[in-house]
């Protein structure tokens, strides 16, 4: 009975450790995906975050990139404290992962609190930009993220085309001129002078619209990035908690 009971216990840590070394492998992965969000909106959307005047969304860049490091650093100790069963690096691990998963859950709350200020902030602050910075002497980062945000978004102005009749730009060129040749479907030399709807985007909308849609859809993704990931969380959690009390006491 005590040999049987014995190999029970042996194959059940064994089980253990290797559903908790697949758990490290897929939190391994999850942290990956969130520091390659963070790097891809610094590299390809860093241009925007010139349009928006708030730190926040580049200081939200950075935070996912801090936290898919602390997640793989997490991920690699969680297989070192699971393949050396030390009772002592399974606790710093249980620790570090109930810390990430608090951290999840205050940063969705504020996320959900600041999102609605932060959308009236964007809706003022870009077209101010867009009106007043573009083309402006100084000011070349921002003109090459307003035609790089209207030409990928398909849009014209902040609200509408007719935001750029009051532009700085436009008031003070010496020939008539309409939009920027980047709110052109087919963009050419000049193409911002001749109205027409079939050239300028004008139905589609201006890029505030836009530009809430795409950062919305980029917090669902996150969003839904971060549910899975505090699940697995939850399961590595138990996990955890199952492969401690079925180890031996660590002689360290």
């Amino acid at each position: 009975m005590e040999t049987q009971g014995e190999k029970t216990h042996t194959c059940g840590t064994i089980c253990l450790k290797y559903l908790l070394f697949l758990f490290n492998i897929l939190f391994w992965v999850a942290g990956g995906a969130v520091l390659a969000v963070g790097v891809w909106t610094l590299v390809e959307k860093s241009d925007y975050i010139s349009l928006l005047n708030s730190n926040f969304y580049s200081a939200s860049a950075y935070i996912l990139i801090a936290a898919g490091a602390i997640v793989i650093v997490t991920g690699i100790i969680g297989c070192c404290a699971t393949l050396k069963e030390m009772k002592s690096l399974l606790i710093m691990y249980l620790v570090l992962l109930l810390c990430i998963f608090l951290l999840e859950i205050i940063a969705g709350v504020l996320a959900y609190i600041t999102y609605q200020e932060l959308d009236d902030e964007l809706r003022q602050n870009l077209k101010v930009t867009m009106q007043q910075k573009y083309q402006q002497p100084g000011e070349e980062s921002v003109t090459q993220a307003v035609d790089k945000l209207q030409q990928e978004f398909k849009c014209c102005g902040s609200n509408n085309f007719s935001d750029w009749t009051n532009s700085t730009w436009i008031q003070a060129a010496d020939y008539k001129r309409l939009v920027p040749d980047s709110c052109c479907k087919t963009p050419s030399e000049l193409c911002g002078d001749r109205d027409h709807p079939s050239n300028i985007y004008k139905v589609e909308g201006g890029c505030i619209m836009k530009l809430e849609e795409f950062i919305l859809s980029q917090l669902y993704i996150l969003g839904a990035v971060g549910t899975g990931i505090a699940f697995l969380q939850l399961v590595g959690m138990m996990f955890t908690c199952c492969l401690y009390q079925n180890l031996k006491e660590d002689p360290y």
